[in-house]
């Protein structure tokens, strides 16, 4: 009995040990889950500032076609861009740190729980199936010994009874044998039983033995090596986190080395020239003003010497209203086109702008003219190499087909050079290499027959522009730009158009009005008066002329910044000349 007692308190102990260990490793599978969770929201908040960086780099990156774009070319705005970029960078970082540790932990652990549940979850199941078959045979153990101990209990009490009627001398031989088998027979039943009792108590020592030396210490065992291997994974994926951020810190070092060399690059003296030569006006300062004596009835003048920026703009003018307006000294001039200088709409040969700067201007344009035309000649070039491919093989092509492109191209090539010469004579203009009047013309035209004509008008014109400016100014751009028109007049279309007197009637594509008066001296042009409405036959193509009627035997050129043109609203290009 006191075995069976010890037996029993070793499997009230050994279930007892299951639960703790159960309980335990339930709450190592529960740590793990919450380190996931944290590393899962650590690569929330990586990924967030990230995003966040990254915006904040874009939201301060120059905007297209604006002024911060424009001042890039100070070394202190190239460096804060530098700053950004490699801000940018440094949360590209931030992100890959947000990707491995996903890929390098999350993933990992998520999967290694689903194998670790699967594994405790076994572990278990074979420890209760080892409680469950010890417990069996427990039982069978118990219900043998009582068996046993009732059959003897039964042979006891047949051995007595056939005794007694063995001596009683009343009872019949008969009986008496019938009692002696009955007592045999028990006796029987007693042996199987202690045989079958011997049998099970053996059986159970050997699966106890194996229960308790063998079973339950492997599993225990199991549980341990898994309960290690759990931590050491711990201790891995802690180790990853942190070398995940590690190994982007050289990346980072170099972002914050870019950052740095930027700064470094910073160079005040450079930005300062180059503010200077952005705002170089290329103005001459105004000379020494002249003595002038008082004599008696005299009145003082204020004279101005002939290199003063006032004096090139005109002296003082009579408003409508009375008094005069007071003149300005260079540089306090206030630029009258600064609103047009805002919306990005100034005159075509840039003269709202001061010498320096509208040369700078000029240069620039006659850069990309040249840069389109030698696109279109290597085009051109490479159209005509075809060409002679198809003439070659006439099975690659049609040699015909490539002549519209090659026709347009050469137009373009046209057009575009026209274009050159245009600025190139504003920019020869501004650097003072102009030809003087008297020079004899570059060809001889049916429009302009003398030089002298010419500077006639342009001597007019720059009377009328001093008479008729705002501001009552006058400015060298205007006079030069009267020049330039003249000029332009001298070119070849001009010749052949209006040597072409014969041709048909044009039809009307929209109406003019005269914003100054124009007297058309020469051959192919029309006189208007300041007010005049016209028809608009042809537009400018670029050489500051168009051609409008007055009636059906009036018609001829104005320059173009002499009226405001309509166009029809169907009329290809349609656009307002002022």
């Amino acid at each position: 009995m006191e075995s069976g007692r010890a037996t029993l308190l070793k499997e009230q102990q050994l279930k007892d040990q299951f639960d703790n260990l159960e309980k335990h490793t339930q709450s190592g599978i529960e740590f793990v889950e919450r380190y996931s969770k944290f590393v899962k929201e650590r690569s929330d908040i990586e990924i967030s500032y990230a995003k966040q960086i990254r915006n904040l780099s874009k939201k301060y990156q120059p905007k297209k076609n604006s002024r911060e774009e424009e001042e890039n070319k100070y070394t202190s705005c190239r460096a804060f861009l530098s700053t950004l970029n490699e801000l940018n960078d440094y949360a590209g970082q931030h992100e890959v740190i947000a990707e491995n540790l996903t890929s390098q932990i999350i993933t990992e652990l998520s999967r290694y729980l689903t194998e670790l549940k699967a594994e405790r979850k076994s572990h278990f199941h074979d420890g209760r199936k080892a409680q469950q078959q010890i417990e069996s045979l427990w039982k069978q153990l118990e219900s043998s010994k009582r068996r046993f101990e009732r059959d003897c209990k039964e042979a006891d009490r047949a051995q007595q009874y056939f005794e007694r009627m063995d001596a009683d001398i009343n009872v019949t031989k008969a009986d008496v044998e019938k009692a002696r088998q009955q007592a045999q027979m028990r006796h029987q039943i007693a042996a199987d039983s202690k045989t079958e009792y011997s049998n099970y108590l053996t059986k159970f020592n050997q699966e106890q033995n194996e229960h308790y030396y063998t079973l339950i210490p492997n599993i225990f065992q199991k549980l341990q090596e898994m309960e290690e291997r759990r931590i050491e994974r711990v201790g891995v994926s802690m180790k990853t986190y942190a070398e995940v951020d590690r190994e982007v810190l050289p990346i980072v070092g170099k972002c914050l080395d870019g950052m740095t060399k930027a700064a470094e690059s910073i160079e005040p003296k450079t930005d300062s020239k180059q503010v200077v030569e952005s705002y170089k006006s290329g103005f001459e300062p105004p000379g020494d003003v002249e003595f002038e004596d008082y004599g008696p009835g005299q009145t003082m003048k204020r004279t101005v010497s002939e290199t003063s920026l006032s004096n090139s703009r005109g002296e003082a003018k009579e408003r409508p209203g009375g008094g005069k307006s007071k003149g300005k000294l260079w540089p306090f001039i206030k630029n009258k086109n600064k609103l047009s200088l805002k919306l990005g709409s100034g005159p075509e040969d840039f003269s709202h702008l001061p010498p320096e700067q509208r040369r700078k201007k000029l240069q620039a344009k006659i850069d990309d003219i040249n840069k389109d035309i030698q696109k279109e000649m290597d085009q051109k070039d490479a159209l005509t190499k075809m060409k002679g491919v198809y003439e070659k093989n006439p099975q690659m092509g049609d040699p015909a087909s490539v002549d519209p492109r090659l026709v347009e191209m050469a137009m373009n090539i046209e057009k575009l050079q026209s274009e050159v010469q245009k600025f190139e004579g504003w920019l020869a203009e501004v650097e003072g290499r102009l030809p003087s009047r008297s020079d004899p013309p570059r060809r001889q035209s049916g429009l302009y027959e003398s030089q002298n004509s010419n500077s006639t008008m342009v001597d007019n014109n720059c009377a009328q522009d001093r008479e008729s400016s705002p501001d009552g100014s006058y400015t060298e751009e205007q006079s030069s730009e009267t020049q330039v028109k003249v000029a332009i007049a001298n070119t070849p279309e001009f010749d052949d158009e209006f040597d072409d007197g014969d041709e048909e009637t044009l039809p009307t594509i929209g109406t003019c009005k005269a914003v100054y008066s124009f007297e058309g001296h020469n051959e192919g042009t029309i006189s208007v008066t300041e007010g005049e409405l016209l028809f608009v036959i042809e537009q400018d193509k670029g050489d500051g002329w168009t051609r409008v009627r007055r009636n059906v035997e009036e018609e001829g050129y104005v320059p173009t910044s002499y009226v405001e043109v309509f166009l029809e609203t169907n009329t290809k290009g349609a656009m307002t000349y002022i």
